[in-house]
This record gives C-alpha cells, structure tokens and sequence, in this order.
C-alpha cells in the first residue's frame, strides 16, 4: 500500500525511509532576498503582503541591515532586544531581507539576479491566501507587477507576481492546492 503512495520513498529514489533523530527539532525558518531599497521592499512586504517586521539587525562595520518579516503575532514578541531576536529565529518560513547600504543610492548598481532569468536558478516563494482572484484584484489597485494572472496558462487559480526587486512570489489558495492536486 505503501508504494502506492507518490511521497513514498520507493517511489522517490533519493528519498531518506526515515529521518535520522538527530534531525527532529530542524524546521525551515528562513529565506533570503537581497534587496535594493528597504524603504520599497518593506513598504511592499507589509503593506501589499501583510507580512510584519519581526526583527531588525545592522551591522555599522559592514554596512548592512537584515530584515526578518512574516506573518507572526509581533505582539507576543518581548521587547528586550536579545530575547526578541531569540524569538524571531524560533518563527517558521520567515522572510530575510538583506540590504547592503548605499545600493538605494547608487546609480550604477543594477540590482540583483532574480533566479528566473537567464541562467535560471532559484524561483520563487508562495504566499497562501484567502482567495486568488481577491486578493489578484486587490494587487492590481496597488500596481503591483504580474507575472502570470489566476486565469493565465494552463495551471489556472494561481498567479505570480514581482517584489520590488524583481523576486517572483507565487499567490494561491487552498482550493487551487485541491485541484491540482487531483
């Protein structure tokens, strides 16, 4: 019965049959954008996608920030410093936004390489809504830059669109998890 199934490691060569124990507390707790602007891309990821600021860093001697956002109750977060960035790393699937100083500024910089380009890489990270076309209806009032709209190609329900820095972030719902994945 087991073989059966399509997540079954007999029928994903490769696949671990079982997780060594020493990996049980491991959880994906970070993605990492480089970013031009934090004004923009802050502006963008909470006011567009909702997420809020968890954590702040800056480093003055190497002239950077990192910026940690997701979709976490930032109420609960303690207010001293050292226990909120405890805190924070303790949240899953957060967002970091890296951002070297000065690139805002610097008319020569071109920015960064968005793995969807040429040569392909990295794609995406998905955001799960209430509702696609909604929530599509909402970001085109916002401007925001579109990929591929719900009723686009042949993967229907689902959209992608651009982050100030040309990052692709795909938008569904669960109903579109459903029809895909009958």
């Amino acid at each position: 019965m087991a073989s059966t199934v399509r997540e079954a490691p007999a029928n994903n060569p490769g696949l671990c049959e079982s997780a060594d124990e020493a990996t049980k507390g491991y959880f994906l707790q970070q993605t990492m954008y480089r970013i031009k602007d934090p004004k923009v891309s802050l502006d963008f990821y909470s006011r567009v996608l909702g997420m809020k600021l968890l954590k702040r860093f800056d480093y003055p001697e190497m002239k950077f920030s990192l910026y940690f956002l997701g979709y976490e109750n930032v109420d609960a977060a303690p207010d001293d410093p050292v226990e909120r960035a405890v805190w924070a790393f303790k949240c899953k699937a957060t967002l970091e936004l890296t951002h070297n100083w000065g690139t805002e500024s610097d008319p020569e910089f071109k920015g960064y390489h968005n793995g969807n380009s040429e040569p392909r890489g990295y794609g995406h990270i998905g955001i799960t809504v209430d509702d696609t076309c909604k929530a599509c209806e909402r970001f085109e009032k916002l401007g925001v830059e579109f990929i591929k709209k719900p009723d686009d190609g042949k993967m229907k329900g689902l959209a992608f669109i651009k982050d100030p820095d040309g990052y692709w972030i795909e938008i569904f719902d669960l109903k579109v998890v459903e029809k895909l994945s009958a």
